[in-house]
């Protein structure tokens, strides 16, 4: 009689036949993770385990590398939205769930530097708390983050997903949640998908109407901060925030 797991340890990944399920016990990803600890695996590993199992004829492991050859890496997996992610043969919309709730955990974990008051004084301060969460997505988020009196963060909230313009990002819908929350001024953010967070025309015109509305309003706005792949830009570092900063 062979001695059972003990009764933390999960069961283990089925699969086809001639799949996971039939390599030796050392070589099966939960078991090593289990044994060996999780720094221990590689990246095809720690997917499979997510997954748990794969199709007929191809198991989790063959699915984790197929999926991080068609993406690149995990960060461009990561980057995948649900829908996309459940459209993909062998995925589903179970898995894809299980996958974008892991890859949001881990960004938000990524932007919490610490634990109670966050501050966001400084444009780096900004990009450490939202680069992880925005500069890998696929598509253009606006947020608002709303600050108190000594620039502590209330809450952020998304005010448009999609191309950005004046059209979707209007005045009305980027300043009611600060006037609702009492917010002492905002910070404007979004990303760029393609990774280069170069202003275009229509950020700098879309910055200064807000700003315009900003001033009848009597909220400040902070900043405007583009998230790209691993760098950002200020645009008030740049001066696009004051009177002539449009170009």
């Amino acid at each position: 009689m062979t001695a059972s797991a003990p009764a933390c340890y999960p069961r283990r990944m089925t699969s086809s036949a001639g799949g996971i399920g039939q390599w030796p016990a050392e070589d099966r990803p939960r078991e090593r993770l289990y044994h060996k600890g999780a720094e221990s695996l590689a990246d095809a590993e720690l997917l499979a385990i997510q997954l748990g199992s794969g199709l007929a004829g191809r198991s989790a492991m063959d699915m984790a590398r197929d999926l991080l050859a068609r993406f690149g890496s995990l960060s461009g997996l990561a980057g995948c939205g649900v829908a996309e992610l459940g459209a993909i043969r062998g995925v589903g919309p179970v898995k894809a769930v299980r996958l974008a709730a892991l890859f949001e955990i881990t960004r938000r974990l990524r932007s919490r530097n610490g634990h109670g008051r966050v501050v966001l004084g400084s444009p780096e301060q900004v990009f450490a708390r939202y680069g992880p969460l925005m500069e890998h997505l696929k598509k253009e988020v606006f947020r608002v983050a709303l600050l108190d009196a000594q620039n502590g963060l209330l809450r952020d909230v998304v005010i448009s997903e999609g191309t950005l313009s004046a059209s979707l990002v209007h005045p009305r819908e980027v300043f009611k949640p600060a006037i609702l929350e009492s917010a002492a001024s905002i910070i404007l953010l979004h990303n760029h998908p393609s990774g280069d967070p170069t202003p275009s025309r229509e950020d700098l015109r879309l910055t200064r109407q807000l700003v315009d509305c900003s001033e009848l309003l009597d909220l400040r706005i902070h900043d405007h901060v583009i998230i790209g792949r691993e760098r950002f830009i200020s645009l008030a570092q740049h001066g696009a925030l004051s009177r002539g900063g449009e170009t």
